[in-house]
């Protein structure tokens, strides 16, 4: 074993020898696996194998299509066999709401490359004849899902590892992490310490002992998984031989359960709503090649189900019941990258689905550490997405609740119970009797809509317009008309200070900084010229700056913050969190509301847009912007929490003689559609470039030398080839929720999207014959899902909504910069559930699009 090296990986699980390998292909080869056990000991060993593309988070998506694309490379280099299975898979649908989620699923998948198709349960039965077709109202076919031997794969990418130079370790137990002065690691081991540049927590199982080693408490938790095998059944046998090809892979949302071919059998597991945590709290070290105890009587309501819409499986005799562990994060998606507040410590854990997404992991976290970015989307893995309010029993109650989800849609309008309460500002309750719904902020309580006096406050989820529609719009009248208060503790917030503060700041953001009393809105990009960052900067004093930004970016945006202050302890960066806490009122009557909360003169001209103040508001200290999201004439108000209750009365009370109401998050965001204003993580995010993002006027490239400016400066010489737009669109009842496809009748292709990939299995029709080949490369089928005669997808939506007060459905995406001010009628249509609607470009903003309102 060698005592120095570039990198360790800890953890010879699937992702970490995915990481290893990678690390090896991208040139790092003084490198080193760690392992306490055997290769496979934690939950690869036992896991059931299976691999899908499809995520609910397009750019997940992306790397799972990356990682099945994979195995055959992995399979040459290490001379291993994968025992690849590409038999293809059905998503079934019972009901009109799953159909729908499965269109949304195959809209998506139209500008990802994903070559699905929506198909009758009829032709799903021709490819697994053990369904009841009657049971069903629908179908998604995927031709790139599949299954393979979890051993086989995880030894291939260690033997392809190993070839590429990297080392492994086995029976080797890592007993502590020291870090050095330096920054380094000391990686103190059962067989001696080795000294490494950078750590990679692939602890699997063990992820959360890992990261205690270091400090850092992990969302992560194990829950008990059973799968069983079938004896050999005739059906199967007969299928394979009359049609001389495997049984596909089905997925059942209403059984909650998946099913597949293995042998001559079959093998069927389950995502059961009494589901079970394993080893919730401490991992022990001894544990590996054990399976727990099954309970058949945990997942028998599953079984009632599925073997009512599978009969042909409920004859079988079950071989075998395998129990074993597997760990999730909150949301079931990866914690993958950098630990903020550490040097040169990473995660790749919780990938509950090694298999679609160890390969993807591998790539991205290895491009981050040796190029310095992921070279994708990852926010949807980033282990920084989660705060300090996701401690151990948070964690246990939300992974219980997402495992229990598995299979279950998540409405666009849904907000999940489990574990909330857990931050509260001291509105709570005075929010709860004003009837809000409220909803779920990084965390944090935050009022979404206020439902009328005497009716319950619950959403009714829906793909549809649902019960909030007609109070949203009543809340977003009454402010565009007369003036409206919201709560805005969910911002995220910052003081940066120091007498290297101002240089700091220029050098991280695009936009100059303010001179003192005076804001402005800047985005931060990276060396690549992305959008990681979208800020109000103020100026509170000589030395000091407030700043303003999303919420769930925290710990992402301290990550960057920290890695580029000055060593020599000049800059001093604080974060508020819920220490401090905001209000915001927004309306034409609101300045002759504050004005009789405050003692000083805030006219026009004494207090002008953009300005900041600190100022006694109710006879509270106070920091006031003179800006609101809402776009239109507003404040936002910043106080200590001990503040708000006292502030937010004496706004009440001063607003009752101007109809003042309460409004909601939903109903802000309903006012910055017809703003055309952007939102962090949906409209900008680290894809796309800041010209592509229509941020044009933030970026200031004649000032000094900023992180990113070179690429900027390449990106608006050479043109952007995407352009962020706003549409006005032609909905029914239902408008866009974000991802949908973006069609143009242009008649040429612009290359904006991807087009089918090619790579996956054939599909039979009813009678057994071949209606699709596997390779979609060729010929008309080339562009199969993205091409109809002239029209194209072009682009995506990201996000959208009904604007209230202009009465119009709304879209943001992107779009090519060719098209992106074209605001012809019948160029663009939309897909939402299914259908195209008609949508058309709306270059200025249809609320006030001079900003006069704003600025008066």
């Amino acid at each position: 074993m060698k005592s120095h090296v570039k990198a360790v990986v800890i953890g010879g699980g699937v992702v970490g020898c995915s990481v290893l390998y990678h690390l090896a292909k991208a040139g790092w080869t003084d490198i080193m696996l760690i392992e306490r056990s055997e290769l496979t000991s934690g939950s690869s060993w036992h896991a059931a194998g299976g691999f899908h593309t499809l995520n609910g988070d397009p750019n997940v998506a992306k790397l799972q299509a990356y990682t099945v694309q994979l195995y055959k490379e992995i399979e040459e280099i290490s001379g291993q066999s994968c025992s690849l299975h590409l038999t293809g898979g059905v998503m079934l649908a019972d009901t009109p709401e799953r159909m729908d989620f499965l269109r949304l699923a195959h809209a998506k998948g139209r500008y990802l490359g994903m070559d699905t198709e929506l198909i009758t349960p009829s032709e799903a039965k021709a490819m697994f004849p053990l369904m009841d077709e009657t049971n069903f109202v629908g179908a998604m076919w995927d031709p790139v899902e599949g299954h393979l031997d979890p051993s086989g794969t995880t030894i291939a990418y260690s033997k392809a590892a190993k070839k590429l130079g990297a080392e492994i370790v086995l029976r080797n137990r890592v007993v502590d992490l020291t870090q050095q002065p330096d920054g380094t690691w000391n990686v103190v081991t059962e067989q001696g310490t080795v000294h490494a540049e950078h750590v990679v927590n692939c602890g699997g199982l063990w992820a959360r002992e890992i990261g205690r080693m270091v400090g850092v408490e992990l969302p992560v938790l194990a829950m008990e998984h059973m799968y069983l095998l079938t004896e050999p059944m005739p059906e199967v046998e007969e299928f394979n031989k009359s049609t001389g090809r495997e049984m596909i892979g089905v997925l059942d949302f209403k059984g909650e359960i998946y099913t597949r071919q293995e042998r001559n059998g079959i093998l069927l597991g389950t995502y059961e709503k009494a589901c079970k945590p394993w080893s919730p709290v401490n991992t022990p070290w001894d544990f590996g090649h054990e399976l727990l105890p099954p309970d058949l009587d945990r997942i028998a309501p599953s079984l009632e189900i599925g073997f009512k819409h599978f009969p042909g499986i409920e004859k079988a005799g079950i071989k075998q019941i395998i129990n074993g562990p597997f760990t999730f994060a909150l949301d079931g998606n990866p914690l993958v990258g950098p630990v903020q507040g550490l040097t040169n410590f990473w995660c790749a854990c919780a990938v509950m689905a090694g298999f679609s997404q160890g390969g993807g992991v591998g790539l991205a976290l290895s491009n981050w550490m040796v190029h310095g970015d992921p070279g994708f989307d990852v926010w949807g893995m980033d282990v920084a997405r989660f705060g300090e309010w996701a401690g151990l029993r948070y964690t246990n109650a939300k992974v219980r609740e997402n495992y229990s989800r598995r299979f279950s849609i998540r409405f666009p309008n849904e907000e999940l119970p489990a574990a909330r309460p857990a931050q509260t500002t001291p509105l709570y309750d005075t929010m709860l009797a004003n009837n809000a719904v409220m909803g779920d902020s990084w965390g944090l309580e935050t009022p979404l809509w206020f439902a009328p006096k005497g009716s319950e406050p619950k959403d009714v989820v829906s793909f549809h317009r649902s019960n909030d529609f007609g109070p949203i719009g009543e809340e977003v009248r009454a402010t565009r008309e007369r003036v409206g208060v919201t709560e805005i503790a969910n911002f995220a917030k910052y003081e940066v200070s120091g007498p290297g503060a101002e240089e700091f700041l220029n050098r991280l953001m695009t936009n100059r900084m303010p001179k003192t009393g005076r804001i402005v809105l800047t985005p931060m990009i990276n060396e690549f010229g992305k959008l990681i960052g979208d800020f109000t900067i103020a100026k509170a004093g000589e030395d000091r700056f407030m700043i303003w930004g999303s919420s769930a970016a925290q710990k992402y945006h301290m990550r960057w913050f920290e890695k580029h202050l000055p060593k020599d302890g000049s800059v001093r960066i604080h974060r508020f969190d819920q220490t401090l806490v905001g209000l915001s009122i927004a309306g034409p009557k609101s300045r002759d509301l504050l004005q009789k909360l405050v003692d000083v003169d805030i006219s026009t001209k004494a207090f002008r847009f953009m300005d900041f103040r600190k100022m006694a508001v109710g006879g509270a200290p106070c920091l006031v912007n003179r800006i609101t999201y809402t776009g239109d004439l507003g404040y936002e108000i910043w106080m200590a929490p001990a503040y708000e209750r006292l502030v937010y009365k004496a706004i009440k009370d001063a607003g009752e003689e101007f109809g003042i109401v309460d409004f909601g998050m939903r109903a802000l965001l309903s006012m910055r559609l017809e703003k055309n204003f952007p939102t962090w993580f949906r409209e900008l995010r680290p894809i796309y470039g800041p010209f592509e993002g229509s941020m044009d006027r933030f970026i200031k490239l004649e000032k000094n030398d900023f992180i990113g400016r070179e690429a900027a400066a390449k990106e608006q010489a050479q043109g952007p080839k995407l352009r962020r737009v706003s549409f006005i669109v032609d909905a029914a009842d239902a408008d866009v929720m974000g991802d949908e496809p973006i069609w143009a009748k242009v008649g040429k292709d612009y290359g904006t999207v991807e087009k089918p990939h090619g790579y996956g299995a054939p599909r039979f029709d009813t009678s057994g014959k071949e209606i699709r080949g596997s390779k979609a490369a060729e010929g008309a089928s080339a562009v199969r899902g993205i091409v109809d005669g002239d029209w194209r997808v072009v682009g995506w939506v990201t996000s959208g909504g009904y604007a209230h007060y202009v009465q119009k459905s709304m879209a943001q995406g992107y779009v090519p910069a060719a098209l992106a001010e074209d605001e012809s009628a019948g160029l663009f249509e939309i897909e939402i559930l299914g259908s195209r609607r008609p949508a058309r470009i709306n270059v200025e903003a249809p609320f006030d699009p001079s900003g006069e309102k704003m600025r008066t």
